[in-house]
């Protein structure tokens, strides 16, 4: 199993404090320090939109211009955001056995991870 994220986000230390409280192995992967590539987002969007992946509600997107936001309009340009900025990746994504996961939910994570 393999989680990515950002190590100071808050909601993928929750995530991470449950996997490991809940004795489930993972690699972790921090998306500053090694980026996300084209063929890892295409992946993920086979399972989920790239609009439930691009975070609208985060201080990232929050911080574009009004410009910038609307460019973002198909999944080539939200891929092309998410590669250069990639705070605007929601987090936790966790590519489970039992499918991909976004966010931390408590009840989502006993279902499929346990």
């Amino acid at each position: 199993m393999k989680v990515y994220g950002i190590k100071n986000c808050n909601t993928v230390k929750k995530a991470l404090d449950w996997l490991n409280s809940n004795h489930i192995a993972y690699d972790f992967h921090d998306f500053k320090k090694l980026g996300v590539d084209e063929a890892t987002l295409q992946r993920w969007e086979k399972e989920v939109s790239w609009e439930l992946l691009v975070n609208k509600k985060g201080t990232t997107w929050r911080g574009l211009t009004d410009e910038e936001k609307e460019a973002v309009n198909d999944r080539d340009s939200a891929n092309k955001l998410m590669q250069e900025k990639t705070s605007v990746i929601k987090r936790p994504v966790i590519e489970s056995p039992k499918g991909l996961i976004l966010g931390f939910d408590e009840k989502v994570y006993q279902d499929k991870l346990k």
